[in-house]
Formats: C-alpha cells, structure tokens, sequence
C-alpha cells in the first residue's frame, strides 16, 4: 500500500508542468500553442530561448531525481538493493507518465526525456553523467536539443547493456524501451532534422556570426 502511494505521487510530481507555467507565468502564454506544440524543454528552448530553456530542462530533471529518491520514505529499500533499484524504476517510470501525461496540464505534456535523465542520476549517477555528455557534445555540435535528446537516450541503452553490462534484467529491458520511447516520441523531430526544417537552439551565435563573416571575408 506504501509503495502504491508513493507511485502515485511520482506520477503527481511528474505532472508538474514545468514550460506550461512558465510560458503562462512570465509570458502570458501557453507554450503548447507554439513551435512544435510540445511541452517541454526542447519547445521552451525553440520558443523562449536557451534561458527559460535550460531552466525548464533543469527543473524537469529535477523532477525525475525526487520521484525516484522517494524510496527513502521506506526503510526496507534502504538495505535491499535489487528491491530498491526495482522500486525506483518504478517511480522513475510513474514520474515519466506524468510529464508525458501531465493531470495538472490536462494530459498534454513533453516527452519524459529529462525527467528520465532526473530518474537515471538518482539509480545511476555515473550512466546519466555519461549521458549527460553525449547531449552536451551534439548539442555543441549540432545545436539540435532533440537530436541531442535522442543520441543521449540511445546511449543510455548502450550504457547500461554493453558498457556498465547492468545484470538486472528488468533494468536492461527498461533501458531498450526507453530508447524506443525517445525515438518514437521524437519521430517529428526527425522528420524535421531530415528536411533541414528543425530550429537550433539559440547558442553559440557568436561562433556562427565568426564563420559568416568569415566567409564574406574571403568572398
């Protein structure tokens, strides 16, 4: 009965609708009617800029780390790990649904993928600083938050299978769907990235502003 509850309000805080109240709160709008309709970090950075961005990504992860922290509400999770990595899972797991399926949004939210980053520091902090680089290098790169996200959550499922070799088998199996999710949710995005339609986050303009005069230069 404890552990139901304690799913429940993982989903409950999941929901908080990070980039819905900010747009509503500071720019009297609802960012689910702008750029890709999407809820979340990647919309916010399109729409808002890399500031309420990267606060919206921030917040969203922290999300995930206190869904899946809430173990420690129960003692017997404190001395058992294979139960304890289980039951986090399991918030983890709630806290996505409800960013995806948000009840304080009316059911209409992001894509889960820093909330999944939030729950991945809390289990394994190691695979989710690996992650972490993999977002920030092709963020760098490519300045395309989704095509960051996506990499990131492939190579999480690279992480835990073949490089940390997790054991626990429903974790690998966890591991494998969320790369599936990623790809799957973001299947627009790379529809997008194909027909070089999808928006690039607003950093490094100093870098490409370099390039292109650069260029005029030499023309």
């Amino acid at each position: 009965m404890n552990e139901f509850l304690l799913i429940i309000v993982a989903y409950l805080i999941g929901s908080i609708p990070t980039a819905v109240w900010v747009s509503k709160y500071f720019f009297g709008i609802d960012i689910r009617e702008y750029g890709s309709g999407n809820a979340g970090a990647t919309n916010t950075f399109r729409v808002l800029g890399s500031k309420w961005g990267s606060f919206v990504m921030l917040v969203d992860v922290i999300k995930g780390v206190a869904a899946t922290s809430l173990y420690l509400f129960l003692p017997h999770y404190l001395t058992n790990e294979l139960h304890r990595t289980n039951f986090m899972l399991g918030l983890g797991m709630a806290s996505i649904l409800g960013h995806i399926f948000p009840i304080w949004a009316n059911f209409k939210g992001g894509k889960g993928v820093a909330t999944l980053l939030g729950m991945a520091v809390a289990i394994q902090p190691i695979v989710a600083a690996c992650c972490i680089a993999v977002f920030l290098i092709v963020l760098f790169l490519t300045r395309f938050v989704s095509l960051s996200s996506i990499l990131a959550g492939i190579a999480f499922m690279v992480f835990i299978l073949f490089v940390f070799k997790e054991q626990e088998t429903f974790y690998r199996i966890f591991a494998v769907m969320v790369a599936l999710m990623v790809v799957l949710t973001h299947q627009k995005n790379i529809g997008r990235i194909i027909n070089g339609t999808e928006s690039k986050v607003p950093i490094l303009r100093h870098r490409d502003r370099r390039k292109q005069r650069k260029s005029g230069d030499k023309a």
